[in-house]
């Protein structure tokens, strides 16, 4: 079967995006149903049954689903304009792991059930919910408000959900599924510098800081942009793009360490001889204590209440999304250490569908080495030599965890062996 490298070689042009570097590969597109597809038949090439569940999750299964399953995978959608490797990266090294464990004949040894999982929608691009597939899964966002979720073009998720082949009315929590998860373990390319520079290609996630996302709405009185004077503007514009000007300040002011962060905006109507009528911005804050979130979020609203009280612009702050800081199964981790002792642990500012799971399911990450130390951007980078370490790490800890480490270290040093070849 195909190494990692090849692997993603297969899908390294779908999605590529026509206007310039990097990718477009919105959650429910046409693009990630192409790369869905991709995983599938390479999922029969290998003899694995698979399924796509009522949260749109594809699962692969190397033998039937039961309790205390060994799960692994990651996602193929991508921000806009997003890198070659988060999220197709533990996909492919979630496949190529399945291949070094079925051949080495170790695989057959395990009493545990092992599958792999493709998330849909980790990103949020298209619904502004990031990890929305395992958040539906575990019910940490609400059905019905899941489905009433809009995207740019004013679809909603359920509608998009019924072309995805999905039934809104089966949509949310599966507990069955949760309860045949005995661990997951989600590989990614490293999105940030921890390993940059260093002499490990490979580490251990230990925690992922908490992060939320919120919508800023600024409503005021569309007019002509020629004749309406200065001082007779409510300009949403002005009001909104004085609070982002603001952010930095004010998010450095309540704690050095926090970080806020305006990616996205929308002005409506859009004329260029018009004053919009109104303007979003959608802000994301994270930092390892909830507490100091919370406060960059009141002092980021406070001033946007008080632009848009000086702007004659009303101002509204909804949530869209929230994930407390997790701290992944301490458990796995120290089983991930015994057979990984060199690799650091590393916590992340990047949320993932294994920090969604951690708290319903013994979960775990390992990050691979991007040299750049940039994610969620066209110079996201993984050298080939460090894919397949990841894949090595993957595999000694997949053995782990099924018991049969010793079976596969038999076989890779030549030793007997049951059940595969000499």
């Amino acid at each position: 079967m195909s190494d990692v490298v090849s692997l993603l070689s297969q899908i390294e042009d779908t999605g590529r995006d026509t206007r310039g570097p990097g990718y477009q590969r919105p959650g429910f597109s046409d693009t990630e149903r192409d790369l869905r597809e991709w995983f599938l038949a390479e999922a029969a090439r290998r003899g694995l049954d698979t399924e796509i569940d009522a949260n749109g999750i594809t699962w692969a299964w190397a033998t039937p689903q039961g309790a205390n399953a060994v799960v692994t995978g990651s996602h193929l959608d991508s921000v806009p304009g997003g890198g070659e490797f988060d999220g197709p990266l533990g996909v492919a090294s979630a496949l190529a792991a399945f291949d070094v464990l079925k051949d080495s004949g170790a695989l057959e040894q395990s009493t545990r059930p092992f599958g792999l999982a493709v998330f849909p929608e980790e990103e949020g691009s298209r619904f502004g919910v990031a990890c929305l597939g395992s958040r539906l899964l575990t019910g940490a966002i609400d059905a019905d408000r899941a489905l009433g979720l809009k995207d740019a073009a004013g679809d909603t998720f359920a509608d998009v959900a019924r072309g995805y082949g999905l039934d809104p009315d089966r949509i949310g929590r599966d507990q069955s599924r949760l309860a045949g998860i005995g661990s997951f373990i989600e590989l990614h390319v490293e999105q940030g510098i921890g390993l940059a520079g260093t002499d490990q290609a490979v580490a251990i996630g230990s925690s992922i800081i908490g992060h939320g996302r919120w919508h800023f709405a600024f409503s005021g009185q569309g007019n002509h942009a020629g004749t309406t004077p200065m001082s007779h503007r409510a300009d949403p514009v002005v009001a909104a793009s004085r609070v982002i000007g603001d952010i930095p300040t004010l998010a450095a002011a309540t704690d050095a360490t926090a970080v806020a962060t305006v990616g996205r905006t929308l002005i409506h109507p859009g004329g260029t001889n018009v004053i919009a009528s109104s303007m979003s911005f959608w802000l994301d804050i994270r930092h390892p204590d909830d507490a100091v979130v919370k406060q960059v979020l009141e002092a980021i609203s406070h001033r946007a209440q008080d632009h848009g009280s000086d702007s004659g612009v009303e101002v509204t702050i909804s949530q869209e999304s929230y994930s407390p800081t997790t701290h992944f199964t301490a458990d796995l981790n120290s089983r991930l250490t015994s057979v990984l002792p060199d690799a650091p642990l590393l916590p992340s500012g990047a949320g993932h569908d294994a920090g969604i799971l951690a708290p319903h399911v013994p979960s775990a990450m390992l990050y691979v080495r991007n040299p750049t130390g940039v994610s969620h951007a066209p110079e996201e980078a993984c050298e080939v030599d460090d894919q397949r370490a990841g894949v090595d790490a993957l595999v000694k800890v997949l053995a782990r965890e099924l018991g049969i480490e010793n079976a596969l270290a038999d076989d890779r040093t030549g030793g007997p062996t049951t059940g595969g070849a000499q």
